[in-house]
């Protein structure tokens, strides 16, 4: 498991936006403050 130490920083990723286009962490690296959540939706059907 790789995990991330307290004030260490996230490595970059990229993943599709609701606008379609591709977006990445390192976008708002020096601008803004970021938020990561990740859960199970439950809407799906599956």
């Amino acid at each position: 498991m790789i995990g991330l130490r307290y004030g260490a920083s996230a490595p970059d990723f990229r993943l599709p936006s609701t606008a379609g286009e591709e977006i990445g962490l390192a976008d708002f690296r020096g601008r803004a403050d970021v938020v990561l959540v990740f859960y199970c939706y439950d809407w799906g059907g599956i």
